[in-house]
């Protein structure tokens, strides 16, 4: 429904990871519903091995979008900031891997050899990931960067939803996967009212509304402002040399 909205009132332009992503979890919800119903089948293992590197491809592409949304004035601290995450995920992943390293033995089946590199490779980018995310949220309680209302929205609704997806993966390494199988319908109700908020308030009309957070007196906004724009020329002027 929410891609459906997104499409209908053209805000897929602006939110094209976004869009893309919702579009894609509608079709791989459907063949889990229709095809591959049956979780202990092989079928279903290999459907989820397959799909699950698009699903990790999705969720960066989509922090990047809200990241260059919510800094597209200032491009040289995208810039910065982009490089920061990348290199926070490639060693994320590394510190999993080498973590899972002595539990990693040759006599299991190729489908089940697998499964402990994806479980990996998924906390390296979610715990990444949800990290670079709580970060984007502290910056903007200290810096008034003018803001649409649809990135607001977008922001908090995300963060809230790859937060609950992160806690699931934590309860699961931490209780097993009986405790996580429980605890997935509070989840999955966290994720239908983050669709809900993108359904109901993401809005053409969000995208005219500009909100600065924190509000400041004029004065002080403008020369947090200008600090930002210092230090945005510096880094354009960096990145170019």
């Amino acid at each position: 429904m929410a891609s459906i909205k997104l499409l209908g009132c053209g805000l897929y332009r602006r939110y094209r990871a976004f869009f893309a992503y919702l579009a894609f979890r509608f079709f791989y919800t459907a063949a889990l519903l229709f095809v591959f119903k049956d979780p202990r089948s092989v079928a279903y293992g290999w459907f989820w091995i397959l799909t699950e590197p698009i699903i990790w491809l999705f969720y960066v592409l989509i922090v990047v979008e809200l990241y260059s949304l919510i800094l597209e004035r200032h491009k040289g601290l995208y810039t910065l900031g982009r490089w920061v995450l990348y290199a926070g995920l490639s060693l994320s992943i590394l510190i999993s891997g080498l973590a899972l390293l002595p539990q990693i033995t040759g006599g299991l089946q190729q489908q089940s050899r697998l499964l402990p590199y994806y479980f990996a490779i998924e906390r390296g980018v979610d715990f990444s990931l949800l990290l670079f995310l709580l970060l984007i949220l502290l910056w903007l309680t200290r810096y008034p960067v003018p803001l649409s209302r649809n990135v607001i929205v977008h922001s908090v609704a995300y963060s809230i939803l790859f937060l609950s997806n992160t806690s699931g993966i934590l309860a699961r390494v931490i209780f097993g996967y009986n405790f996580s199988r429980s605890a997935g319908t509070f989840f999955l109700g966290i994720g239908a009212i983050c669709i809900l908020i993108w359904l109901f308030f993401l809005t053409p009309k969000g995208e005219e509304v500009r909100i600065s957070l924190p509000i400041f007196g004029p004065e002080h906004e403008e020369r947090i402002l200008n600090q930002l724009d210092a230090l945005n020329k510096t880094l354009l002027r960096v990145s170019k040399e």
